[in-house]
């Protein structure tokens, strides 16, 4: 008979260990009505799993709720990448454009207290400064590009992106209850405008 060896068996805990934190984690800010004051603490206790387990894995927090959200977005990028047309790439960019920024809000209408928590651990309190920002500046910038007579994309990708801020939903989805198909609907017409504008 084999025994495992010890340090497959240490990779295989810590991915179960990585996998029960993400679940843990998941279901306490699901349910959260105050996603910032979600602690290590808490979701390592929800996990079953010390405190130094959490930081070994993702750092602090904010690094376990980037793979939190990386996690759920996923799906999103990958249509965003090579899905069909109005979001993925051989899309024409006047459609692509509304497409992916509705693509941007339903994901935060879905995981609101998640996004909500993440955009307000950016560095230096910032949302722009977060990695997830930057993805979707790049990626909405490089579909205003294709739009000739469009003046500076980067600034015009900025401005429709602000659309889509965690805070913005929160406030529209969760203290106005706005419907979401309103909001889709809403945000559409803006961003179609902005594109048709050039």
């Amino acid at each position: 008979m084999t025994l495992p060896q010890p340090e497959r068996r240490t990779r295989k805990d810590a991915a179960r260990n990585r996998q029960a934190v993400l679940e843990a984690a998941d279901a306490l800010f699901a349910r959260s009505e105050r996603p910032e004051d979600l602690t290590m603490a808490d979701i390592a206790a929800a996990a079953g799993v010390g405190k130094g387990t959490l930081f070994r894995a993702f750092g602090d927090r904010a690094g376990l709720l980037r793979a939190l959200y990386e996690a759920r977005l996923e799906p999103v990028v990958e249509a965003v990448e090579t899905g069909p047309p109005p979001l993925g790439p051989t899309a024409p960019p006047q459609d692509r454009v509304p497409a992916l920024l509705d693509a941007i809000l339903c994901f935060k209408l879905d995981n609101r207290p998640l996004a909500l928590a993440l955009e307000e651990s950016g560095t230096s309190s910032s949302p722009y400064q977060a990695g997830h920002y930057a993805h979707w500046h790049d990626r909405l910038r490089s579909v205003l590009e294709q739009l000739p007579a469009l003046p500076n994309p980067a600034f015009t990708a900025h401005a429709l992106l602000a659309a889509t801020r965690a805070d913005l939903v929160e406030q529209l989805a969760g203290r106005e209850d706005v419907p979401r198909e309103q909001l889709r609907a809403q945000l559409a017409e803006y961003a179609s405008r902005v594109v048709a504008a050039r």
